[in-house]
């Protein structure tokens, strides 16, 4: 599977910014490098928010659906 210039490019990019903010976070929970309190929940949050655009870009260059209920190829969205 080959993808397109774009599509690699915003992958690559998801993903190294998600890398480096999770780095951060493990310098913190895992070599207890010190923190200020007030700016470990802004750190979780970026953490948080740039391994959300990780996993839309890598759906996106997976062709996986999106989380609509009507993309569900097996129709099984929501039930447990």
């Amino acid at each position: 599977m080959q993808l397109d210039a774009a599509r690699r490019a915003d992958y690559l990019k998801a993903y190294e910014r998600w890398q480096y903010d999770l780095q951060a976070v493990h310098r913190v929970l895992l070599d207890g490098e010190q923190m200020d309190p007030l700016h470990f929940v802004p750190l979780l949050r970026r953490e948080s928010k740039s391994k959300e655009k990780y996993d839309e870009a890598r759906e996106t260059a997976l062709g996986l659906p999106g989380g609509e209920e009507s993309d569900d190829p097996f129709g099984e969205t929501g039930k447990g």
